[in-house]
């Protein structure tokens, strides 16, 4: 009986040692998680001090910025590269309104202004992508109009392009490829039917079909053909050239040394003034852009590239003041310079294009306006301390 007691007596001290045991890690276990959720309390009240820190010191730089007279992200234009025009705005509210004859009155007075031509072309088209109801009562009243035939192939294309989107081939899907190439197969009828209708000296009509080329895969001695029907009408059409340059990058139908070659060959081939140096340009952002590897600020300090921005700077200072090209220019202009620490050249552009950067190098961030304001700010401050 007293070992059985003796036993028992064991046994509930030892259960009495276990239970006292299991109390002090309960809260031993207590007092770390109250002190791990102290320290996070305090290293997360730390670092939004710091966030907060950071960000008054952002908005003190961009004030500065500001104050020298540039305009504030809050105010940057992502959809236009420079101001629309005044006549541009009053056509497309007067279509809107449904009078097509505005509309066919803006695109005939561009003349013989290929790239004139060809940019209110689009500008219509973009509209008509839209609500293409003023379209339809064009074609309808003038089933033979140029013009009407060659918006509405724009269109077409627009349309097309707009069901695929702007991401990449991995993030679209196979029916949207489908509705695409079907769209743009419709696409290349309209754009024929403006060829035969057009004057014979338009190579509008071949520059709609450039992207219809680029979509569909065009073999290099078909988009070659195109080519040609472009470059004997309008040789130096810079729209064209831009837009060919498109097919022969890597990310398409060619390889950085084919657009490279192409690119060069198109601003050999231009005299001062003309424009044409912007390819090399952007031949070279394509290729930083696609591969990833490369360090930005070393790719464009190479010497050939930096030839090619001296180049594009004599041929933009021979060019006419009011070239509305010339804004194409000082936006890449203004990307590389910044890139190649040459910052006050680098703001000289800026102050040209400020406001206003719906256009390449920013256009291909996924957040244009932070693009541009690392750079802008950034040869601004370095430029004001001197």
């Amino acid at each position: 009986m007293i070992t059985i007691l003796i036993i028992l007596g064991v046994l509930l001290l030892a259960g009495a040692l276990y239970v006292l045991r299991g109390v002090y890690y309960i809260r031993k276990a207590k007092r770390l998680t109250a002190e791990i959720a102290d320290l996070e309390a305090r290293t997360a009240d730390s670092e939004a001090r710091t966030a907060a820190t950071e960000a008054d010191e952002k908005a003190r730089q961009a004030a500065e910025v500001v104050a020298l007279g540039f305009v504030p992200e809050a105010d940057l234009d992502t959809d236009h590269a420079a101001p629309v025009p005044a006549e541009r705005t009053a056509v497309l509210a007067a279509l809107a309104d449904g009078d097509w004859e505005v509309g066919a009155a803006y695109v005939k007075a561009a003349g013989r202004d290929w790239e004139e031509r060809w940019q209110r072309v689009r500008a219509l088209a973009e509209v008509a992508a839209e609500d293409d109801g003023w379209l339809l009562a064009w074609r309808s009243a003038k089933p033979s109009h140029p013009a009407a035939a060659l918006v509405n192939a724009d269109t077409a294309v627009i349309v097309a392009w707009n069901v695929r989107g702007n991401l990449g081939a991995r993030h679209t899907t196979t029916e949207q490829f489908r509705i695409f190439h079907d769209l743009l197969e419709k696409a290349r009828v309209c754009a024929r039917e403006a060829q035969r209708l057009a004057d014979p000296a338009d190579p509008v009509p071949y520059m709609v079909e450039q992207s219809i080329a680029l979509g569909l895969g065009y073999e290099p001695e078909e988009y070659e053909k195109l080519w040609g029907e472009i470059v004997a009408r309008g040789p130096k059409v810079l729209s064209a050239h831009t837009n060919a340059l498109q097919y022969w990058c890597e990310k398409w139908r060619g390889s950085h040394e084919l657009a490279l070659g192409f690119a060069r060959e198109s601003a050999a081939s231009g005299e001062p003034g003309e424009l044409l140096s912007l390819l090399p340009l952007i031949a070279y952002f394509e290729q930083d852009t696609h591969e990833p590897e490369l360090s930005a600020e070393v790719f464009y300090k190479a010497p050939e590239i930096r030839a090619a921005v001296d180049a594009a700077l004599e041929d933009l200072a021979a060019a006419d003041a009011d070239d509305p090209r010339a804004v194409w220019v000082r936006h890449m202009l203004a990307y590389l310079l910044f890139w190649q620490d040459r910052d006050a050249e680098a703001v000289e552009q800026f102050r040209h294009v400020d406001g206003y950067i719906g256009a390449q190098p920013w256009t291909y961030s996924g957040t244009p306006k932070s693009r541009y304001l690392y750079a802008r700010d950034w040869a601004v401050r370095v430029t004001a301390q001197g």
